[in-house]
């Protein structure tokens, strides 16, 4: 579950998840809410490999969302379906998306970057949560 909050001039995305590595999948499917409308219109018919470390969950997960978005914005690729793979500071992913099509796509947001301000990644309760701010 993710939810997607107003925060000055940017946008924040908080992300809510029974484990770590649903944390990272939800995180992707928000960021790409944020960017169309209808992200449920996504064919997964192209595929892109990731393969990212870091030291933390928050430093990954900025790494991650990160890589999505450099994705989007020189492929203009949307991307929908995530499987994610952690093992201690590592991810792999292999997702699957498709090129925008604006008769089917309705894109929302333009996202300028990924930001470090109020990035947080911890155990809450049961599950995880974690909170990203975007630059729109």
């Amino acid at each position: 579950m993710f939810e997607v909050f107003e925060h000055t001039a940017d946008l924040g995305l908080r992300i809510r998840a029974a484990d770590r590595t649903e944390l990272f999948v939800e995180a992707a499917r928000a960021l790409f809410s944020v960017l169309v409308a209808n992200l449920e219109s996504v064919q997964g018919v192209e595929q892109r490999t990731y393969e990212i470390q870091g030291d933390a969950d928050d430093y990954l997960l900025f790494d991650w969302l990160n890589e999505l978005l450099y994705t989007y914005d020189t492929e203009r690729l949307l991307l929908a379906q995530f499987d994610v793979e952690l093992k201690d500071d590592r991810l792999r992913a292999v997702c699957r998306g498709e090129p925008i099509d604006r008769s089917r796509h309705d894109l929302e947001h333009e996202i300028k970057a990924i930001t470090y301000h109020g990035l947080r990644v911890e155990r809450d309760g049961d599950g995880w949560l974690a909170e990203v701010i975007v630059d729109i």
